[in-house]
C-alpha cells in the first residue's frame, strides 16, 4: 500500500493551508511537530505551558541545554523552523485551560492534536472539540505502551465516554511542588530513594521546582528563575546524594530539610496555593514530644495494613535511614543500592517519606501494605515509544483532513506479536517506519 502524503496530491495540497492546533510540546510533543512540518503541515499552533527542564533533555530532542528555563512552545517552534522555514507557527506559553481559549479558539482550527501528559487537560480539550465539533486525535504513552486514537462528535466515542485506568506517569511539576494525590507522594518517595542511597537520575529529582511554570506565569518570570540558580547554563547545584552524605546522612537533618526546609521554600511561590490548601511543613522536633496517643496505629488486621500516625512514620522514617546507611558503608565507598519493594528496609523509606509527604500535602495517609502495591507500578517515559506515537499521530491526521474518517481507528502499541485487533496494524507500522526514516534522515542533516 503507498504512502498517501506521496500519492495523494490533493491531500497534500490541503495540508499547506489547513490549520492545526497541538496541544503540548513535550515528550510526544516535539516528535510530533517535527513530523508535522515534514509531512507538509505549514500552520500550525501549539500551546504548552511547562519550561523546559535538564531532565527533558534525554527525549525531548527539540531542547538543549542552553534551553532550560525557558518556555517549551516557543523553543519548539523555533527549533522545528530549522526543518521548514516557511512554515507559519505560532507559539502560546499557557494553559490550555484558560478561559481566553474558548470554543471560538478551537473553531479556527481543522483539527486539534492532543501530546498532554494529564487527564484533566485531556478532558478539557476533549470537551471543548466536541462543542466546537472540531476533529480531535488523543494520544498517549506509558514505558513501552501508547494508543492513538480519533474522536469526531457523532462517529466515535469520546476520551471520557470509557473508564480510564489509573494515570501511572506524572509531570514532573507536579510530583516537586503540587502532589494531589497519594500516588504522587508515593512517587516523590521512589525517587528520594534513588537520589539518596541509589543511582542519581535527572529525571527523578526531589527537590523544589524553582521553574514550575504555575508558579510563574509570566515566562520571563520562570526563565529567570532558571538563570538565577543556573547563571551560566551549567547545572551546579549540589546533589540530594552530596548534601546527605556531607551530613553522614543524619535521619533529623534529612526529616528537616524535606518536611520543613523544602516545604517552607513551597511556600514562598505563593501563586501556587491561590487555588489549592497550602503544605503544613513539619518540624522533627515538635513532632518528638507529641504524646504517643496520638499515633496509635488505625485499622485492624495484619500489621502492613495498619496505617500509622505522623510519629510513627517519622520514627520508621530514622530507623529506615540508619539501617539503609549502614548497607552503603558496608558495601563501601562509591556502593549505590537498588530499591526492591520487596527489601524491608527500602519499603520501610519509601512507606515512611510518603505518608509523610501525604500529611503535609493533607492527604490520608497509607498502610504499608496500600503504598507497596502503588510503588511497584509506576511507568517511565521512553523516547521511542513516544516517536512511534507521533508518528501514529500523523497518519490519522491525514485520514481525517482526507475526510476518511471509516479508515480511522484506534491504534494501541503493545510489546507483542502483532494482532490486528488490538495492536498496531502491519500496513500502519509500515507506514510509522517509512516516516521516521525520512525524518531521521532530515534530522541528520541539520544537527
Amino acid at each position: 500500500e503507498s504512502v498517501p502524503i506521496i500519492t495523494n496530491f490533493k491531500l497534500a495540497e490541503s495540508l499547506s493551508s489547513c490549520r492545526v492546533l497541538v496541544v503540548g510540546a513535550g515528550g510526544i510533543g516535539c516528535e510530533l511537530l517535527k513530523n508535522l512540518v515534514l509531512t507538509g503541515f505549514k500552520n500550525i499552533e501549539v500551546i504548552d505551558l511547562d519550561t523546559i527542564d535538564v531532565s527533558n533533555l534525554n527525549r525531548q530532542f527539540l531542547f538543549q541545554k542552553k534551553h532550560v528555563g525557558k518556555s517549551k512552545a516557543q523553543v519548539a517552534k523555533e527549533s522545528v523552523l530549522r526543518f521548514c522555514p516557511s512554515a507559519n507557527i505560532t507559539a502560546y506559553h499557557d494553559s490550555i485551560m484558560n478561559p481566553d481559549y474558548n470554543v471560538e479558539f478551537f473553531r479556527n482550527f481543522q483539527l486539534v492534536m492532543n501530546a498532554l501528559d494529564n487527564r484533566a487537560a485531556r478532558n478539557h480539550v476533549n470537551r471543548m472539540c466536541l462543542a466546537a465539533d472540531i476533529p480531535l486525535i488523543e494520544s498517549g504513552t506509558a514505558g513501552y505502551l501508547g494508543q492513538v486514537t480519533v474522536i469526531k462528535k457523532g462517529q466515535t466515542e469520546c476520551y471520557e465516554c470509557q473508564p480510564k485506568p489509573t494515570q501511572k506517569t506524572f509531570p514532573g511539576c507536579t510530583i516537586r511542588n503540587t502532589p494531589s494525590e497519594p500516588i504522587h507522594c508515593i512517587v516523590w518517595a521512589k525517587y528520594l530513594y534513588n537520589q539518596l542511597f541509589g543511582e542519581e537520575d535527572a529525571d527523578q529529582e526531589v527537590s523544589p521546582d524553582t521553574a514550575d511554570p504555575e508558579a510563574a506565569w509570566n515566562p520571563a518570570d520562570a526563565a529567570a528563575r532558571a538563570t538565577a540558580s543556573n547563571k551560566d547554563g551549567d547545572i551546579k547545584r549540589v546533589s540530594t546524594k552530596e548534601w546527605a552524605r556531607s551530613t553522614g546522612y543524619d535521619p533529623v537533618k534529612l526529616f528537616n530539610k524535606l518536611f520543613k526546609d523544602d516545604i517552607m521554600y513551597l511556600l514562598t511561590m505563593d501563586k501556587l496555593w491561590k487555588k489549592r490548601k497550602a503544605p503544613l511543613p513539619l518540624d522533627w522536633t515538635e513532632i518528638h514530644h507529641l504524646e504517643f496517643s496520638q499515633e496509635e496505629a488505625c485499622g485492624t488486621g495484619l500489621k502492613d495494613q495498619q496505617v500509622l500516625g505522623v510519629q510513627g512514620y517519622a520514627q520508621l522514617f530514622h530507623r529506615s535511614v540508619e539501617t539503609l546507611r549502614s548497607q552503603l558503608i558496608e558495601k563501601g565507598e562509591g556502593a549505590e543500592l537498588v530499591w526492591d519493594k520487596d527489601d524491608p528496609p527500602a519499603m520501610d523509606f519509601v512507606t515512611a517519606a510518603a505518608n509523610l509527604r501525604m500529611n503535609v500535602f493533607s492527604m490520608n495517609m497509607k498502610s504499608r501494605f496500600d503504598v507497596k502495591s502503588m510503588a511497584g507500578n509506576i511507568i517511565p517515559a521512553i523516547a521511542t515509544t513516544n516517536a512511534v506515537i507521533a508518528g501514529l499521530i500523523v497518519l490519522e491526521a491525514l485520514k481525517t483532513l482526507n475526510s476518511e474518517f471509516d479508515q480511522c481507528r484506534t491504534v494501541n502499541l503493545q510489546c507483542c506479536s502483532f494482532h490486528t485487533r488490538h495492536t498496531v496494524l502491519k500496513h500502519e507500522l509500515h507506514h510509522v517506519l517509512f516516516y521516521l526514516v525520512l525524518f531521521s534522515i532530515c534530522f541528520s542533516h541539520l544537527v
